[in-house]
C-alpha cells in the first residue's frame, strides 16, 4: 500500500463534538449551542447531515441563509464544521415526485418514505438531483473558513445497502458484463449447470430476489460486491463534485464492526482522504469494551501506514435502536471514548450535540441530554473535552506496529451468512471476536487487516472463517509459514475460491497443504449437541473429521462420534501452521494463543489481568503514550514509567489504574 498522503487534520489537538442539527431549534438557542461548546471544549460539529428538504425546497431553489448564520457562528466560537451534504435524506417534494427513487427489497416491495437513505444507489435521476444539491453547497461553502472536513451523506448503505428493483437489475447486468465479458465466462464461475440455471445473455440475470430460498452462491456473492460497488460510484460521484470547489478533505462515515459489513470498508478505505467510523455499544455484549477494540483494530488496519482515523459517531448513553437501550455506567463514556483514541483515532465525536424532542431518534442520548447541564452526562462530557486537550500531543503519533494480524474479507462474510450452509446460524463476526478476545485479553495487540494487505511484519496471522479466498491469496496466506512465521487457520477457512465454488479434496481446500491436516465430512453440532477435549474444552456448533498426515495432534475429542480424532493441529515447517477445526470454547482458544504467544516470544503491551487494556501509540520523534484503560471493578497495578498526560502525576516503576479509570502515560524517549 502506498505511502498516506499528507492530509491536514480539521482541528488543532484532538477533535471533539458532533451531529450538530441548529435546524431542530429556534435561533435563539444556537447562541446557547456554541457557549457551551465552548465551556466543554468542543472543536468540531457536523452540520447538515439531513437537511435537504430546508436547504432545497423546490428543485433549484435554494435557502442558504440559515446555514449561512450557523457556519459563520460556529468560526466565530473557533468552532470547525464538518459539512455534509444532505443526501441521506432526499426530501418529501422529490419522492412523491419521483417514487421510483425508493429503494426496493428482495421481496420486491418498494420502500415507503420516512425512513433513511430512502434511494436505490443506480438511480440516475437520484443521483443528478443529489449531485445539484451537492454542487450548490460546495460552490458557495468551498473555501469557508468554518468547514475543515466535508462529510458525504450519512452511513451509505445503512438503509440502501441492496436494491433489486429493475434500475439495479439492469446496472448489475452491467457490472457483470464488464467483469465477465461474456455470459459463459459468467455461467462457467457460478456453476449454473446445476439446477439447469444456465443462462445465455446477461439480460437473462436478475439479481437474487426473494427471501429464505437458494440463490446461485456465485450469482448472490456478486450481486454482494456489486451492490458496494454501486455505493461507492455514488459516494465517487459527489466527492468529484466537492473537489471541483474546494480543497477541504473528503470523507464519509462508516460502520465498521467486527462482523460482516454492509460494503467493503477496505476498498472504500482507499477512496476517502480521513477514514472515519460509526460505532455502538450493543446492550447484550457482555464484552463491549472488547467489540469497540476490534473495531478500531479493523479500522487501522485499513488506513495507510497506520494513520489517524476518525471515530464520527458513538453515543454518550444508550441509542435508540436497540431493544433496551442501556445507559452508560459511571465513567464509560469516557473510558470508550478514550479507547478509541488508544486505537488510533485523533478524536471522538457523538451524535448528538444535543438530544433531539422530536423525530425517530427522540430518545437517543446526546452531549446536551434531555435533563440539560445539570447532569452526570454533561459534567462527563466535559471532563472527555479536558481529557481530550490534554492529550493534545497524541495527536498524529500512530498505534505501534502490531505483531499478530486477523485477516478480515467481505466476500467471506457476505458468502458464509448467504443461501445453504452446513450451520445457516453461523456468523462471520464470531471468530474474529473469540481469537481477537484472546490476544486482547493477554494485552497483544493485533491488527485487523483485509485480504490484500502486506503482511510481511507479523509473526501470527490468523484466518478466521475466511471461507472465500483465491489461489494467490492462499498461496501469499501460506508463504508466511516459508518465513518462519505463524498461521492459524480456522474452520471455514479456503473451502471456497473467489466464485464461491467448492475447492475438491477435502476441507480447507486452499491450506491443506501447508496445514498438513485436511477434513473429510463437516460435522455441525444440533442444538442439544456437544463434544469434550482432551484440553476440559466443551465444542458445540461445529466440528470436523480430520485427516492427519503431516501434523501433530495438539488437542482431541475424548467423547462422540469423532472420539480420539483430531480438534486442532499443528505442522512445523519453517514457521507452524495451526489448523483449529472445531468452534473451541474461549478457555481452549485462550490456550492456543497463550502457547502461541510463548513460542514466539511476542511481548505484552504490560502484564495485567483481562479487563485491563493497554495499548502504546508512538510519536514521530519516539515518545510513547501508554494507554492503560481498566475496564475492570478492581484497582490494577502494573509496571509502567511516565508522566499521565490527564492529571500530571509522575508513575514509575508501577502505577495503579484505579477501576474504571483511565492512565494515559507519557513515556519520554531515552536520550
Amino acid at each position: 500500500m502506498p505511502a498516506a498522503p499528507t492530509v491536514p487534520w480539521p482541528t488543532d489537538g484532538l477533535s471533539f463534538g458532533g451531529d450538530y442539527s441548529p435546524e431542530q431549534w429556534p435561533r435563539d438557542v444556537w447562541h446557547e449551542d456554541v457557549r457551551l461548546m465552548r465551556e466543554a471544549g468542543v472543536n468540531l460539529v457536523t452540520v447538515g447531515v439531513f437537511s435537504w428538504a430546508l436547504l432545497e425546497r423546490s428543485p433549484g431553489e435554494f435557502t442558504f441563509d440559515w446555514l449561512d448564520a450557523v457556519l459563520d457562528l460556529l468560526h466565530e466560537n473557533g468552532i470547525a464544521v464538518d459539512l455534509a451534504t444532505p443526501t441521506a435524506a432526499p426530501p418529501n417534494w422529490l419522492l412523491t415526485a419521483h417514487p421510483e427513487i425508493l429503494p426496493v427489497d428482495a421481496t420486491e416491495r418498494r420502500e415507503r418514505p420516512g425512513g433513511r437513505l430512502g434511494w436505490c444507489p443506480a438511480s440516475t435521476l437520484f443521483r443528478e438531483h443529489a449531485l445539484r444539491i451537492v454542487a450548490a453547497l460546495a460552490e458557495r461553502y468551498g473555501a469557508h473558513p468554518a468547514v475543515r472536513l466535508w462529510h458525504v451523506s450519512n452511513e451509505l448503505g445503512g438503509g440502501n445497502g441492496r436494491c433489486y428493483c429493475e434500475e439495479s437489475a439492469a446496472d448489475f447486468r452491467r457490472w457483470l458484463a464488464a467483469k465477465y465479458g461474456d455470459i459463459e465466462a459468467a455461467n462457467a464461475a457460478w456453476g449454473t449447470a446445476f439446477w439447469g440455471h444456465t443462462y445465455t445473455a446477461f439480460d437473462e440475470v436478475s439479481p437474487p430476489r426473494g427471501v429464505g430460498g437458494a440463490p446461485n452462491p456465485g450469482l448472490a456473492l456478486d450481486f454482494e460486491r456489486y451492490s458496494s460497488d454501486a455505493l461507492l460510484r455514488h459516494f465517487d460521484a459527489e466527492r468529484a463534485v466537492i473537489e471541483q470547489h474546494s480543497e477541504v478533505p473528503v470523507t464519509t462515515n462508516f460502520m465498521v464492526g467486527a462482523g460482516s459489513q454492509v460494503v467493503d470498508y477496505a476498498e472504500w478505505a482507499k477512496h476517502v482522504a480521513i477514514p472515519a467510523n460509526d460505532h455502538y455499544t450493543l446492550v447484550d455484549d457482555h464484552r463491549r469494551e472488547q467489540d469497540l477494540a476490534v473495531a478500531g483494530d479493523r479500522m487501522r488496519g485499513m488506513t495507510r501506514d497506520r494513520a489517524p482515523w476518525l471515530l464520527m459517531e458513538h453515543s454518550t448513553g444508550g441509542p435508540s435502536w436497540q431493544q433496551r437501550n442501556r445507559a452508560k455506567d459511571p465513567g464509560e463514556l469516557v473510558r470508550n471514548s478514550l479507547a478509541h483514541v488508544a486505537r488510533g483515532s485523533d478524536g471522538a465525536l457523538f451524535f448528538q450535540w444535543r438530544a433531539s424532542t422530536a423525530g425517530a431518534e427522540q430518545f437517543h442520548s446526546a452531549m446536551v441530554p434531555h435533563a440539560g447541564t445539570r447532569t452526570r452526562v454533561w459534567r462527563e462530557v466535559c471532563a472527555l473535552g479536558r481529557a481530550l486537550q490534554a492529550l493534545a500531543p497524541v495527536q498524529g503519533s500512530r498505534v505501534e506496529p502490531a505483531r499478530v494480524a486477523i485477516v478480515v474479507d467481505e466476500a467471506s462474510g457476505w458468502a458464509l451468512q448467504s443461501g445453504l450452509k452446513p450451520h445457516r446460524a453461523l456468523r462471520y463476526g464470531r471468530e474474529i471476536r473469540a481469537w481477537h478476545r484472546a490476544f486482547h485479553d493477554r494485552q497483544v495487540l493485533t491488527d485487523v487487516v483485509p485480504l490484500d494487505a502486506d503482511l510481511d511484519g507479523y509473526d501470527v496471522v490468523v484466518l478466521p472463517t475466511l471461507l472465500i479466498v483465491d489461489d494467490a491469496a492462499a498461496a501469499r496466506l501460506s508463504a508466511v509459514v516459508d518465513r518462519g512465521a505463524t498461521l492459524v487457520v480456522t474452520y471455514l477457512s479456503g473451502v471456497a475460491d473467489e466464485t464461491a465454488r467448492i475447492r475438491t479434496g477435502g476441507y480447507p481446500g486452499a491450506f491443506r497443504d501447508v496445514l498438513g491436516a485436511w477434513s473429510e465430512e463437516f460435522t455441525p453440532l444440533q442444538t442439544d449437541e456437544s463434544v469434550t477435549l482432551d484440553d476440559g474444552g466443551v465444542v458445540t456448533d461445529w466440528a470436523e473429521a480430520v485427516v492427519v498426515e503431516d501434523a501433530d495432534v495438539v488437542v482431541r475429542y475424548t467423547d462422540g462420534p469423532l472420539a480420539g480424532r483430531a480438534a486442532v493441529t499443528r505442522r512445523v515447517a519453517g514457521g507452524d501452521a495451526w489448523y483449529v477445526s472445531a468452534m473451541l470454547p474461549d478457555d481452549s482458544t485462550q490456550r492456543v494463543v497463550d502457547r502461541i504467544i510463548a513460542d514466539r516470544a511476542i511481548p505484552r503491551t504490560v502484564t495485567a489481568p483481562p479487563g485491563l487494556e493497554a495499548v502504546r501509540r508512538v510519536s514521530d520523534s519516539g515518545d510513547g503514550f501508554l494507554f492503560l484503560l481498566n475496564h475492570g471493578a478492581d484497582d490494577v497495578v502494573v509496571r509502567a514509567v511516565g508522566t499521565d498526560l490527564l492529571d500530571g502525576s509522575v508513575h514509575g516503576p508501577e502505577t495503579t489504574v484505579p477501576a474504571g479509570r483511565v492512565r494515559v502515560l507519557r513515556e519520554e524517549r531515552a536520550s
